[in-house]
């Protein structure tokens, strides 16, 4: 198994057990000084009903052998949320295969999924891939990530424009939460594909370009990003309250399709028509259909 994966599971146990303490699990204090916040690994080891030498072994990286009770186990013990249970998972996952796929996912969008994405006219809709590479738009997601494109027009992605483009404070509007939300999608797509190169180059270039990457990346927290609330300070319109949803492409394992909606209430929906007058004058507008 690789040192990396093996790094990365200690770091993910090791930090789960240090955010809690004995009172949040029912375990008594003894008085003692602790040298290290959180649980001690026999605490651990009690909570989940193993002995303390095989939680060692596992926290030191080797879920190879791990069964589902075992993780079953480990995330009440730890009292992990849904998305630190199946990055759990897919850690051990990855253990026992003696090669994890490098396989990037697909970079071509399909003709049937940009008719789709030409079919949604009224709000912003856009296809990317697990590194939030931005694949293709319909005319308002073009627009609405016009920053994005202008700051970094060889590979627009969204997790790299919120830590190193240059108008990321500006656009996002809640930039610190999503500077953490896309560290920590990141964390648990690099548990998928540990030794995908073009996912371990873009970590690499963030953890060089940016700060604030580095400290959330070293909280080695997960997250889901199935749904919510984001808002933009778009340069032409103002601010647009959208909120979004997700959707994994069956034809397409990999890739995943965000559509926008106004937020009830927040006039978004009247910027929204705005953004659209403003995009047909623009030249990725002209074709009034999605982009790549």
């Amino acid at each position: 198994m690789k040192d990396g994966l093996r790094t990365e599971i200690n770091e993910f146990l090791f930090s789960r057990r240090a955010r809690l303490t004995p009172g949040q699990v029912g375990l008594p204090l003894d008085g003692t000084a602790r040298r290290v916040p959180g649980l001690r690994r026999e605490e651990v080891a009690q909570l989940a009903g193993i002995s303390v030498d095989y939680y060692v072994l596992l926290e030191r990286g080797n879920l190879s052998n791990a069964s589902e009770d075992i993780l079953a186990a480990l995330a009440r013990a730890l009292q992990l949320d849904e998305a630190e249970r199946i990055h759990l998972r897919n850690l051990a996952r990855a253990s026992r295969r003696r090669r994890t796929s490098g396989n990037s996912p697909p970079a071509q969008v399909s003709a049937t999924v940009r008719r789709m994405l030409d079919a949604i006219t009224e709000t912003p809709a856009w296809l990317r891939n697990g590194y939030f590479d931005i694949l293709a738009t319909n005319g308002l997601g073009r627009a609405l990530y016009d920053p994005i494109y202008r700051d970094l027009p060889t590979r627009p992605n969204t997790a790299r424009h919120c830590y190193l483009g240059a108008s990321a404070r500006e656009f996002w509007v809640d930039h610190d939460q999503f500077a953490e939300d896309f560290a920590a999608r990141l964390r648990m797509e690099a548990a998928v594909k540990h030794v995908d190169p073009q996912l371990r180059d873009l970590i690499r270039e963030l953890l060089a370009g940016s700060e604030t990457f580095r400290r959330h990346w070293k909280s080695a927290d997960v997250t889901l990003l199935r749904s919510g609330l984001k808002r933009f300070r778009h340069p032409v319109v103002g601010q647009l309250d959208l909120n979004y949803e997700t959707m994994n492409l069956n034809s397409a394992p990999g890739l995943v399709l965000s559509v926008y909606l106004p937020r009830p209430g927040s006039g978004a929906a009247g910027r929204l028509a705005r953004l659209g007058e403003w995009a047909q004058t623009q030249s990725f507008g002209s074709t009034g259909g999605a982009l790549q």
